[in-house]
C-alpha cells in the first residue's frame, strides 16, 4: 500500500480512533497523517495526543492527501462538503465516517467525484475493527487501496449502502452492547467475591476467547456452549436463568430498538 499522506477532518473520538489506529500502522509515521479540527480546544488536546493538526484550515489540510477521511457530525456534513467542493483533485479519494448520509447524497454535491462510505468502530484504533465499506465512482484500483488501509486496521467487508444502516447498529453501536455485557459480568465477578480489576480482567479475557474461538473455528455458539454444558451443571443452571431473565430478547430488542431509531432519520 503506497500512501503518502491521509488527512482527517474531524477530531472526535471516531476521527481520534482513526488517527490512532493508522498511526500504529507500522510504515506510517506522524508526518503522513493529518487531523483537520476546527474546536480550538480540541486542536489542542490533539496536539498534546501527539497528532499533526491544522485548526479549521481545510485547504491546507487536504494539500497533497490522497486519502480524505471525513469524521463530522451529520449536520456539520454538508458544509464540510461543500467547501472541499473546490479544492479536491479527481485522484484524492473521500472517506466518509458520516452516519445517515448516502453516497448519492454526497453526488449531489460532488457529482462524480470518487467516494466511498465506511462504517468502523472505535476498536480501529487498536487495528481490531470491523469496518464496512460501499464505494461509488471509484476504480477497482482505488478500492483496492481502501480496502487494503483499512484491512490493517481490522478486518474488512464490502456491502451494499442499503445494509448500512444495519451493520451501524450491529458492528458499531454493537461494541457497547459487547461491553455493557462486560460491565455486567464484572459487577457479578464481584458480587462473587473478585475485586473490580481482577473481575474485569477476567470478563474481558473471556468474551475475547469466545469471539476467538468462533472467528478461528467457524462454528455455531451454541456449539461451543454445548462443549461447556453438562447435564446438571452449573453452566447450564446459569445460561437458563439469564434466558428467563429475557437475555436474549432484550439483546434483539435493543437492536431493533436502535435500527428503527436510525432508520427514522434520527442519527
Amino acid at each position: 500500500m503506497n500512501i503518502s499522506k491521509i488527512t482527517i477532518i474531524g477530531g472526535g473520538n471516531l476521527g481520534t480512533s482513526i488517527a490512532k489506529g493508522i498511526l500504529a500502522i507500522d510504515h506510517f509515521n506522524k508526518q503522513q497523517l493529518t487531523v483537520c479540527e476546527k474546536r480550538l480546544a480540541r486542536a489542542k488536546q490533539l496536539v498534546e495526543m501527539g497528532f499533526q493538526v491544522v485548526e479549521n484550515k481545510i485547504s491546507e489540510a487536504i494539500e497533497d492527501a490522497e486519502i480524505i477521511i471525513v469524521s463530522v457530525k451529520p449536520q456539520h456534513f454538508r458544509s464540510v462538503l461543500e467547501e472541499l467542493k473546490p479544492l479536491l483533485k479527481p485522484e484524492q479519494l473521500l472517506v466518509s465516517t458520516v452516519t445517515g448520509v448516502t453516497l448519492n447524497e454526497m453526488a449531489a454535491v460532488l457529482k462524480e467525484h470518487p467516494m466511498i462510505r465506511i462504517m468502523p468502530n472505535t476498536a480501529i484504533e487498536i487495528k481490531e475493527s470491523l469496518t464496512c465499506l460501499c464505494f461509488q465512482s471509484t476504480t477497482r484500483e482505488q478500492e483496492l487501496v481502501v480496502t487494503t488501509l483499512f484491512n490493517a486496521l481490522g478486518k474488512t467487508i464490502v456491502l451494499h449502502e442499503d445494509q448500512l444502516d444495519a451493520v451501524t447498529v450491529l458492528g458499531a453501536c454493537g461494541i457497547a452492547f459487547a461491553l455493557r455485557f462486560i460491565r455486567a459480568a464484572t459487577q457479578g465477578g464481584i458480587e462473587i467475591g473478585f475485586s473490580a480489576e481482577i473481575s474485569q480482567f477476567i470478563a474481558s479475557q473471556i468474551v475475547k476467547g469466545a469471539a476467538q474461538l468462533l472467528l478461528e473455528n467457524g462454528t455455531h455458539p451454541e456449539a461451543e456452549i454445548d462443549k461447556v454444558t453438562t447435564p446438571q451443571g452449573v453452566t447450564i443452571s446459569g445460561l437458563n436463568e439469564m434466558e428467563h431473565q429475557g437475555f436474549s430478547s432484550s439483546v434483539i430488542k435493543g437492536l431493533l430498538t436502535s435500527f428503527n431509531k436510525l432508520s427514522n432519520g434520527d442519527k
